[in-house]
């Protein structure tokens, strides 16, 4: 099992001192031998989550081209985006233009999107839950296309009509592609569908239910011909046992995820300076959960 660093809180200090921050923080990514480092695709803090809204939030791809920058071996990407922030053309040609910048390091991350407030203040269309899912799979499938040097043709979908899909420089290493989400019926399918890795946030607390969700996930690879094994399972949690200093405790809570399969756990941030989270509370843990045995 791998640790990585989901950075979704900037308010330890101020904006002048942010970039520093940042720099720090990769360093310390790197140092401990994170996997992951990500952030989310949120114009507004998440309010629903207790948050105040106007919480300092960065724009995504712009921290993560910073981060490419400042960083060699950890995986990046964002967690996740909102089908509906970027059209899907120029999103898959942001993620190319990342894993060229970065040396082959980019995760194409997309979800549904939920957060109706920031679509309004923004004046971003938010179309009903049914119509997002349909731009969703739609938008997978055109960044397979863009990511596919054979087809560089049109794509005619019910939302999204591209005339070419040329996509210059091509990755490095295709992006993996990254479903968030875990309803049963309409996400996981797609992740069985589409999906190089899924995440399962909301279910980091609880081994029983993420168990359950994979076993649907299992249903609808059986469904689609897939092999579950092709798709990486990774999970957020906020890392409540290393932010108290007791390692122990957490390498305990991570052993049944590992066993079902969970292959990349992804922190979340206390109210604390970034950096010193990273080396002081989840570096200590990197190399104790990397020996965690799994079912597979």
């Amino acid at each position: 099992m791998r640790l990585g660093a989901h950075l979704m809180r900037f308010d330890s200090v101020q904006p002048a001192q942010l970039r520093q921050e940042l720099a720090d923080t990769a360093s310390a990514a790197e140092e401990a031998g994170l996997g992951w480092l990500s952030v989310m695709d949120h114009w507004f803090q998440m309010e629903p989550a207790g948050f105040p809204a106007y919480d300092p939030m960065l724009e995504a791809y712009t921290t993560l081209g910073y981060l490419a920058g400042r960083t060699e071996t950890v995986q990046l990407g964002v967690l996740v985006s909102g089908v509906t922030y970027r059209y899907p053309g120029l999103l898959a040609k942001i993620v190319a233009t990342l894993d060229v910048l970065s040396g082959g390091r980019a995760t194409f991350g997309l979800g549904a999107a939920w957060y109706g407030r920031e679509h309004e203040a923004f004046g971003v269309p938010f179309p009903p839950l049914r119509e997002r899912f349909e731009m969703l799979e739609e938008a997978v499938q055109i960044a397979k296309q863009m990511y596919d040097p054979e087809r560089t043709g049109p794509y005619e979908g019910k939302h999204y009509r591209l005339a070419e899909t040329v996509c210059s420089p091509m990755p490095l290493s295709r992006p993996e592609i990254m479903i968030g989400g875990s309803g049963e019926k309409k996400t996981l399918r797609l992740v069985a569908q589409y999906a190089d890795a899924c995440n399962l946030n909301q279910y980091a607390n609880s081994p029983d239910v993420l168990r359950h969700k994979l076993d649907v996930l299992h249903g609808h690879c059986e469904d689609v011909g897939r092999d579950p094994a092709e798709i990486r399972v990774t999970m957020v949690h906020n890392g409540g046992a290393l932010i108290a200093g007791d390692v122990d405790a957490f390498v305990a809570e991570m052993r049944p995820y590992a066993a079902a399969g969970v292959d990349t756990v992804m922190l979340r941030p206390p109210a604390t300076p970034l950096a010193a989270w990273v080396r002081d509370a989840v570096a200590p843990a990197v190399a104790r959960v990397a020996e965690l045995p799994s079912d597979d």
